[in-house]
């Protein structure tokens, strides 16, 4: 699977965007997707993820209320809705899939994105 992450920027405090994760080369469906982000000087930490059938979802705590992960596996995508960002949300955010895995575990992840910045600051 070819991953292509997009949707990063600078944001102010407060306020939102929306990362894609498009996939390529191999039947999407048959995958969990996770987001994960890192900062410079630390590990790649799990945000959320959804498994293969979209039908149930996991969140790191500093994510749950204010994220909310979806796919749509017609259109081979998925997506990070990230609402009320905080400084702290800054960071490189990575899109990863694993065949019908969906956990939190970064190892268990087969592909991954290149990433996609996001800054939160005014």
């Amino acid at each position: 699977v070819q991953l292509q992450a997009c949707g990063g920027g600078l944001v102010q405090p407060g306020g939102y965007l929306r990362l894609s994760c498009a996939a390529s080369g191999r039947t999407f469906r048959n995958y969990g997707m996770g987001w994960f982000r890192q900062t410079p000087g630390k590990e790649r930490e799990f945000v959320a993820s959804i498994s293969w059938s979209g039908t149930s979802t996991y969140y790191a705590d500093s994510a749950k209320g204010r994220f909310t992960i979806s796919r749509d596996n017609a259109e081979n995508t998925g997506y990070l809705q990230m609402n009320s960002l905080k400084p702290e949300d800054t960071a490189v955010y990575y899109c990863a899939t694993g065949l019908y895995y969906s956990g939190s575990d970064r190892g268990q992840y087969d592909y991954w994105g290149q990433g996609t910045l996001v800054t939160v600051s005014s």
